[in-house]
């Protein structure tokens, strides 16, 4: 299964409301059982989306998740933020029958938003999700679940996200187990990436916080028995908070139309201390000694005294 499956012909299910986002963990957990869950075939794809209409931000909600990211508090959505309004409706697809594989357990590997116009509190918002693209990858599976939203009178979306899912098992990608190791590289020195721009600290307390506001309570983030049964020493970070916080190390300076890509490395252990690096990205060529901006980032997230050890990559690019 080489080639990637792609789902042109989605039929869409509009729903009445956006779903309960714990009940959706129920049934990715009943899923996780053998007798009880469900029979899937990992070269399937839904041939179902959904819709829901009706959906907006108040200045409460936002100041909520504001406060848990340390993001600014503005009339303007975070880059970030349309995840959490997205995401239940990502996991009813992700716990239909016809998802290639089981949502409890799937690792986030990358996440890839695009804003092409503000989201504004108050505005009355349109979303549909629908999945795409499954391929193997060589420690799994790989599939892509694609949000967007839509501001009124607009044809085209304000916000549009691929959230690239991995179940991790065996593929013709896969090395045999006898292959030897590629060599890891030199960690980095200090000298030579510089001073961080800021350092997080992050706790249970605060996770727990952004689960609450988010809905997001996956075991793994907020119970640390729930955590060790997927291999875990303790609760993580969600990936999606570390990706907000990021954001946080160049507010201000963020494009209005902007594509934010970030690669998820190792998880963030809490509790954590995290070094950001923030980079301008430069051209090639300097003028006169000068280096010309391109108007992006590149911002990296690393463990303290062990640089090599790398929890996210992003990257911001101007449209």
């Amino acid at each position: 299964m080489s080639t990637p499956k792609l789902n042109p012909d989605v039929t869409f299910e509009k729903l009445p409301e956006v779903p309960n986002l714990l009940s959706m963990y129920g049934k990715a957990a009943v899923d996780q059982v053998p007798v009880l869950g469900t029979n899937r075939k990992a070269d399937s794809m839904p041939s179902i989306g959904y819709e829901v209409s009706g959906i907006s931000v108040s200045a409460h909600e936002l100041a909520q998740y504001t406060e848990v990211t340390g993001l600014r508090l503005a009339s303007e959505l975070p880059l970030t933020y349309p995840f959490i309004l997205t995401f239940p409706v990502a996991m009813k697809l992700m716990t239909s029958k016809e998802f290639p594989f089981p949502a409890m357990g799937a690792v986030h590997l990358r996440n890839e938003i695009t804003s092409n116009r503000p989201i504004l509190v108050g505005d009355e918002l349109f979303i549909r999700v629908w999945a795409e693209n499954l391929r193997e990858h060589p420690s799994g599976l790989l599939v892509d679940v694609v949000s967007e939203v839509y501001t009124p009178n607009e044809p085209d979306p304000a916000w549009r996200q691929v959230s690239s899912f991995l179940s991790k098992r065996r593929t013709s990608l896969t090395p045999p187990k006898d292959a030897p190791r590629p060599e890891k590289p030199e960690p980095p020195t200090a000298n030579e990436i510089g001073d961080p721009t800021t350092t997080l600290s992050v706790d249970g307390g605060q996770i727990s916080n952004y689960a609450e506001v988010s809905g997001d309570r996956n075991p793994i983030h907020v119970s640390a028995v729930g955590a060790k049964a997927f291999g875990f020493p303790n609760t993580i970070a969600h990936g999606m908070w570390t990706a907000a916080a990021l954001l946080g190390s160049v507010e201000g300076d963020i494009p209005a139309q902007a594509r934010y890509t970030v690669q998820f490395g190792k998880p963030v252990v809490l509790p954590a201390k995290v070094l950001v690096y923030a980079r301008e990205n430069v051209a090639a060529d300097a003028v006169d000694g000068v280096e010309a901006s391109e108007g992006g980032w590149t911002i990296t997230a690393r463990k303290p005294r062990k640089l090599g050890h790398v929890f996210a990559t992003a990257t911001i690019e101007s449209l």
